[in-house]
């Protein structure tokens, strides 16, 4: 009998493996990029992103590719994708997976894991999914149906984002991706529940607006627009309500009117010579300052002060409230889009809703609130003294193509800010970590458009340069400024590889002071003369980027940053400027406000 051709397979037909199904679902999701350390547990999933749109980010940490996944879902709203694998490569991604909880930001962290016949054999690698992770996701789940695939990532997209965001972990054993799944490309995206507030729940807040002298805003959380944080601001400042932002959710609302960012932030500006980020600072606005660690005494004066406080987005939580010891018995109005987990204190009316469009429907409610006017005055007084830094040196100081100066030994941080202050974009996005560097950047740089700041509000180190790369890839018409301390540069400062290998630019500011300068600060209060265990050997970290195909260059006088700076933004490339402080400097200046 002659051999007869089959007939050809439609590959819209063809069963799709459960690794390729995972794609397929991403794809349907939005999902437009994924970071990862590439492992054996998961190479069904390699190759089916081999032909998909979605990118693959190759970097080289899981903890880098954690952060790079947890600032695309603080910056988009879309959860950031993570892969890893089992055992070793699920422990160095469980930092970001902690800051994602308790940042309430949405990510999916994807981990390969051991063959299902293997399980409980102490096989290679292996580990328990839910008992590492269980206590600081919002879900975990492990795909033990192939067919499921694309289900189980439409649900925990739609867990990541809904109510409080947070992250899902999803654990993938390597033989079941290989096996069929199907021929369909995935199932339709579940809905996002926004959940909006009640006419008779509107109404009861304008009242107690009007019925308060000193009535106080605090915002916070993820997906504020344009849109929902200028509205608010300018129905603040008409009505005297000063308004402050939880601790490192500076940008969910313009800092001054007339300076903010009018388009979405995915758009890039562009800024010509003669326009700067600084403009004196003197726009009116209702923002007052932030709250937590670094924030000025007039803001914990205002929580004090205020006889309601209303909370948008954010909980009263422990960085917020001082250690749990400020504002706790104002009368007090929460509004968050699940329950009151983390808050702290009196709530005498909660609204369930999604606060940016919560406030899109308070600012069209018709309200004549009776504040006290010079309380407001001297609340935004306070803040612009606070935030206001010594003038910058003019580029005429400088010296010369070197980025060097004979005439000072250290770079001052005040003056940098000053600087940047004049120079950045107004819709750049700042990235830091954690450490003493970051209360410059916290004090001293305004936010005028939304989704431009990345920073851990759980106090991790090393998140900086990883959320830099990905504020760049996923936004690369905007400016990405990271400021770093040198010991946490170093924790993450490897992924410069990464931003050089797939395009992403920008600046990274590393302060080497040569100590870890937060603990050697607490140490100098509680074991005044016993430094211990606080001290960093650095590298040339100039000679070190440029080692990376990377912009490197040292400075060793604020007068010679702005230059350094321009040279560094003009090359093109991720770049890292060295700045040497003082090692003994250890915060800004005190302001008495």
């Amino acid at each position: 009998m002659a051999n007869v051709a089959p007939e050809p397979v439609d590959p819209a037909e063809r069963p799709l493996s459960a690794g390729h199904l995972i794609v397929a679902q991403l794809e349907r999701e939005g999902v437009r990029r994924v970071y990862g350390v590439p492992g054996e547990s998961f190479l069904d999933v390699l190759d089916g992103l081999h032909d998909s749109p979605i990118s693959t980010v190759v970097t080289r940490h899981e903890g880098g590719a954690g952060f790079m996944a947890l600032a695309e879902g603080r910056l988009t709203g879309l959860p950031g994708v993570a892969m890893v694998t089992r055992g070793p490569g699920a422990a160095n991604a469980f930092i970001a997976v902690h800051t994602a909880y308790q940042d309430a930001t949405p990510m999916i962290l994807f981990v390969g894991l051991i063959p299902v016949a293997d399980r409980g054999r102490e096989a290679f690698q292996e580990f328990d999914l839910t008992g590492w992770f269980g206590s600081t996701a919002k879900k975990v789940v492990t795909l033990d149906d192939p067919t499921a695939a694309a289900r189980v990532v439409a649900e925990s997209v739609h867990v990541a984002r809904s109510g409080r965001p947070g992250p899902v972990v999803i654990g993938i054993p390597e033989d079941v991706l290989t096996l069929p799944a199907g021929s369909s490309g995935g199932v339709r995206p579940l809905a996002v529940p926004r959940p909006r507030a009640a006419e008779a729940e509107l109404k009861e807040l304008v009242r107690r607006f009007e019925r308060a002298r000193r009535p106080l805003v605090v915002v916070g959380g993820e997906e504020w627009t344009a849109e929902s944080g200028q509205e608010l601001m300018r129905w603040a400042t008409r009505h005297s309500i000063p308004v402050l932002a939880d601790f490192r959710a500076y940008d969910a609302v313009p800092h001054d009117l007339g300076h903010e960012v009018e388009n979405g932030p995915e758009q890039g500006l562009e800024r010509g010579p003669e326009q700067s980020l600084e403009q004196d600072l003197v726009g009116t606005g209702a923002y007052v300052g932030s709250l937590g660690f670094g924030r000025g005494d007039h803001a914990a004066r205002l929580l004090d002060e205020a006889d309601l406080t209303v909370f948008l987005g954010a909980p009263r939580g422990d960085v917020l409230s001082d250690g749990y010891t400020r504002g706790l018995d104002s009368e007090t109005v929460l509004v968050l889009p699940g329950d009151a987990q983390g808050h702290c204190g009196r709530i005498d009316q909660f609204v369930s809703a999604h606060a940016p469009s919560f406030v899109l429907d308070l600012v069209t409610m018709s309200a004549s609130p009776d504040t006290d006017v010079e309380w407001f005055g001297a609340a935004r007084e306070a803040h612009v003294r606070f935030t206001t830094p010594a003038p910058a040196p003019t580029a005429s100081e400088g010296s010369g193509d070197s980025g060097h100066s004979g005439d000072a030994a250290y770079v001052d941080l005040t003056a940098v800010m000053a600087v940047l202050r004049e120079e950045l974009t107004p819709d750049a996005v700042i990235t830091y970590g954690a450490g003493n560097h970051a209360l410059w950047p916290a004090r001293y740089l305004p936010h005028r458009a939304p989704a431009s700041l990345v920073a851990p509000r759980n106090g991790a180190m090393g998140m900086g340069i990883p959320a830099a790369v990905a504020a760049s890839l996923a936004f690369p018409g905007r400016e990405v400024v990271s400021v770093a301390g040198d010991g946490c540069f170093l924790m993450n400062g490897q992924e410069l590889a990464t931003a050089v290998g797939h395009g992403a630019v920008f600046v990274a500011l590393v302060v080497d002071n040569g100590c870890y300068a937060t603990i050697r600060e607490h140490q100098e209060g509680a074991y005044p003369g016993r430094p211990s265990g606080t001290r960093l050997t650095n590298p040339d970290f100039a000679a070190w980027a440029r080692s990376y195909g990377a912009y490197g260059e040292t400075v060793t006088s604020d007068r010679g940053f702005r230059e350094a700076f321009r040279r560094a933004r003009a090359s093109g490339l991720p770049a890292v400027l060295h700045l040497i402080q003082d090692p003994a400097v250890r915060a800004p200046a005190t302001t008495t406000v």
